[in-house]
């Protein structure tokens, strides 16, 4: 059972960037959402807001529900009760066109039969601003290569996307999900695969971007770094919300990871960031793969 004292709900919050979330109109609402699978329920009742150009992290142990949310979010998943709202509009009642108009993902399994080149995979963000399977519009083919140099891999165009490293290919499809020019940007551990360098180069991409950006991260220091508010996550519950600063606290990082905590702030940005030792209960560590 989570202490009570543990839970805050979403407020009127300023995150490390100095952005405010709202309390009022929202741009992303998760209104009370619920998602099973083989009839095990493995969201319960998930309520989450941002504003416009917000980065809101999800954060949890392995198996706490944070891909299944997502999932849900960009429609891979139906809840099973309660809504997706962007801009007012329920996400799961639009045709899919239509929601690949608003929404964009870039999720932790990629899978490719055919070698298409890189180009030919970044341009595919573009399919629902098209007519049909007509050829690329006016424009298109630069905002592809625009995208790829943002993401320093326009010496990659030619390749054939097979042939890429991990780290690469995350590169080559988070290019493709900027050029589909999304309002929502759902991002599942995005920085697999990349070094540190890459990690914060993609978590800043994705907040100069513009979209309001909804992401899963294993590594707290970076959620800490980068998003404007956290949700943290539980057996498919949200136990605590708010700002970076106000939400990893030693007591909640001990309850919810199983791990002994020390906040720090960062000398430059004044962040918090996190030292771990491990504590000396190995029943509090999950072992269950992330849902």
């Amino acid at each position: 059972m989570t202490d009570p004292a543990l839970v805050t709900g979403p407020t009127l919050v300023t995150g490390p960037t100095g952005r405010t979330g709202p309390a009022g109109a929202q741009d992303l609402d998760v209104d009370a959402v619920s998602v099973e699978l083989a009839g095990t329920r493995l969201v319960h009742e998930v309520s989450l807001a941002a504003a416009a150009g917000q980065v809101i992290g999800l954060v949890g142990p392995n198996g706490s529900g944070k891909s299944t949310l997502l999932r849900c979010v960009y429609r891979v998943l139906k809840p099973a009760g309660g809504a997706v709202r962007l801009d007012g509009a329920d996400l799961h009642a639009l045709t899919a066109r239509e929601s690949a108009r608003r929404v964009a993902a870039l999720t932790q399994e990629h899978s490719a039969e055919f070698d298409f080149t890189v180009a030919e995979v970044v341009a595919m963000g573009r399919l629902p601003h098209r007519r049909g399977f007509g050829a690329p519009a006016e424009g298109d083919r630069e905002r592809c290569a625009e995208a790829l140099r943002k993401v320093r891999a326009g010496h990659l165009a030619e390749r054939g996307f097979l042939s890429l490293s991990g780290g690469e290919k995350q590169r080559v499809l988070f290019a493709r999900a900027l050029v589909q020019e999304p309002r929502l940007l759902v991002l599942d551990e995005p920085t697999n695969h990349l070094d540190i360098a890459h990690q914060l180069e993609v978590l800043a991409l994705a907040r100069e971007a513009g979209p309001t950006v909804l992401t899963a991260l294993h590594d707290l220091n970076l959620a800490a770094g980068h998003c404007d508010l956290l949700y943290v996550l539980r057996e498919g519950r949200i136990v605590a919300s708010g700002p970076p600063g106000e939400v990893l606290r030693p007591a909640l990082l001990a309850e919810v990871f199983g791990v002994r905590a020390t906040p720090v702030r960062h000398p430059g940005t004044g962040a918090v960031q996190l030292l771990f030792d491990r504590l000396d209960r190995p029943d509090r560590l999950d072992r269950s793969a992330d849902a």
